[in-house]
């Protein structure tokens, strides 16, 4: 009898044993995309569609970066150089917004139709170019399953020591849960670079001086003032007015900025692009943040006794009666100063900078609703907003990625320059193509010589017309990586990065660096050895525009 028993318990065990999978942390594709970007899903679906596995290894939990986390009001430049995935990415928010029911807090026809340069709603190309956060990550779920795409989210890269290179080319990464990701070609698409950072690529932070590439708008530009963001009046950057020994008000540098044309490591400004409402059924009340310091914002009192008046004048509306909010004028939601150390910054003070980051936030807005230090007008106006209560639901109706402008730049084959964005060389090997105006944010607030407090950095030049962005801009020199393609920290100078950092264009690059893997792979080449014609007949073959000659 006892035999039997034992038998059977093992023919138990033999069955049980077959039929559970094993269980792994190591997992494999063809391309492995590291990040959660715009950028990471449509390299993601282009790799995908040309019949290769792709494993997106995400750090955020919700997809789309800045897309689908408040930057609704695109900066689309021109919209006729933005084609393949990208286009195809806002014709789903026009399919989205074409729908009576997603009109749930306004009707279609009282809602303005507002863009920048463009109609948010463009009938004859049935796109979307001004939309809600949430539906924003909708599209970009919807791409991911409809090409059945496997995602991990939040997984975050062992940036010591879980790169693993192998003659000269990552063999695989590990992420701080334990998990191994192998595959043959990787795509670094977040904003800090860090993949690329921690498999020895050669990048830069800051911005580089005039001279190294014959650039007339790189490096310090004090005095240069291309939009209102700047001290128009003489304000006093001191705690006792007049009184210097009484030391500075906060978040104004006590250091000179240097000299014009001047290289240094610091970067512009970030900000949170907050998604408000005024509609009462949708409002959750903006309230007094835990660690408030009103203090902190004695310069916003200080710029509004000298009658400055564009407080929400970039209260830009996006359907459903909601704002994507921006930074406007000398002291905004732009943190300025606070960030510089942010691209190398371990995960841990990246946090610290974020929390900071909130905070000054959402103590801004408290200080706009109730400090009687300014007009009274303009703490009624602001006491009528508040969050929107169906956007960001899991996050406090907070946004959930902070606006990296900015963060590392990788040095690679090509570098892209002022000189490339005002059409004053050829690109000779175009992979898409940008528009957009060289923009970038106040990067320093300092004390002037006359003892005033200015900002600094904050720069738009005009493109003449779109411009071709090259294909060794995503590739880092063959002697760094050989299986590695970067559309997001790309390999540019700071202020042309200031045009190609436009979210469309992210997905451009992104599609162009999903194409560049997978035909790698078809063709058993390296993509360094991939001749730039059939490049580029696959990428116009989807859609992807290459030239502009109207």
């Amino acid at each position: 009898m006892k035999t039997i028993y034992l038998l059977l318990l093992i023919s138990i065990f033999c069955i049980t044993g077959c039929n559970r999978k094993p269980e792994t942390n190591s997992f494999k594709a063809d391309v492995i995309v590291y990040g959660g970007t715009s950028a990471a899903v449509t390299t993601a679906v282009q790799v995908s569609r040309m019949g290769r596995s792709v494993i997106i290894v995400s750090p955020d939990k919700h997809l789309g970066g800045l897309t689908s986390s408040g930057l609704g009001f695109t900066d689309t430049g021109n919209k006729e150089v933005i084609g393949g995935l990208a286009r195809e990415f806002y014709q789903l928010l026009y399919q989205h917004y074409m729908k009576p029911e997603s009109w749930n807090w306004q009707k279609q026809s009282e809602y303005g139709n507002k863009g920048q340069g463009n109609p948010a709603i463009d009938g004859e190309n049935r796109t979307m170019w001004i939309f809600e956060p949430h539906t924003a990550e909708e599209a970009f779920e919807t791409m991911i399953k409809e090409n059945k795409i496997e995602v991990f989210r939040d997984e975050w890269l062992d940036r010591d020591s879980g790169v693993i290179l192998k003659k000269g080319a990552i063999a695989s990464f590990r992420t701080l849960s334990g998990k191994t990701f192998s595959g043959k070609y990787f795509v670094d698409a977040t904003y800090e670079g860090d993949l690329m950072a921690s498999a020895g690529v050669k990048y830069t932070v800051g911005r580089e001086p005039g001279s190294l590439y014959n650039e007339e708008w790189n490096g310090v530009q004090k005095n240069v003032f291309h939009h209102g963001h700047y001290f128009k009046d003489k304000v006093d950057p001191y705690k006792i007015p007049g009184d210097p020994s009484s030391g500075l008000l906060p978040r104004i540098s006590p250091d000179p900025p240097g000299e014009n044309g001047t290289g240094d490591n610091k970067i512009q400004a970030y900000c949170y692009r907050l998604c408000l409402t005024k509609h009462p059924e949708n409002k959750v009340p903006i309230t007094r943040p835990e660690g408030y310091d009103s203090t902190q914002y004695e310069l916003l009192a200080r710029v509004a006794a000298t009658r400055w008046n564009e407080f929400f004048n970039k209260y830009d509306p996006i359907p459903n009666l909601k704002t994507d909010v921006n930074n406007h004028g000398p002291v905004s939601f732009d943190n300025i100063g606070m960030n510089w150390d942010y691209p190398d910054a371990t995960y841990e003070r990246r946090r610290e900078i974020l929390a900071e980051h909130i905070l000054y936030q959402k103590g801004l807005l408290y200080f706009m609703a109730t400090d009687k230090r300014l007009p009274e007008k303009v703490n009624a106006a602001m006491s009528e907003w508040g969050f929107a209560k169906d956007e960001f639901t899991d996050n406090g109706n907070w946004p959930y990625n902070i606006y990296v402008r900015e963060a590392r730049r990788m040095i690679g084959e090509y570098v892209m320059t002022e000189n490339d964005v005002l059409l004053k060389r050829a690109v000779p090997h175009p992979v898409g193509m940008g528009s957009y105006t060289m923009d970038s944010h106040n990067v320093q607030r300092y004390v002037t010589e006359e003892g005033f407090v200015q900002n600094e950095g904050d720069l738009g030049i005009k493109t003449l017309k779109p411009y071709q962005i090259d294909l060794g801009s995503l590739m880092p020199e063959r002697s760094q990586c050989l299986n590695l393609l970067v559309p997001v920290c790309v390999s540019c100078s700071h202020i042309a990065f200031g045009s190609i950092r436009m979210e469309p264009v992210f997905m451009i690059l992104g599609q162009s660096a999903g194409t560049v893997a997978a035909m790698a792979l078809d063709k058993k080449k390296s993509m360094y050895e991939l001749t730039y014609d059939e490049i580029k007949a696959r990428l116009e073959t989807d859609g992807q525009i290459l030239e502009y000659n109207h």
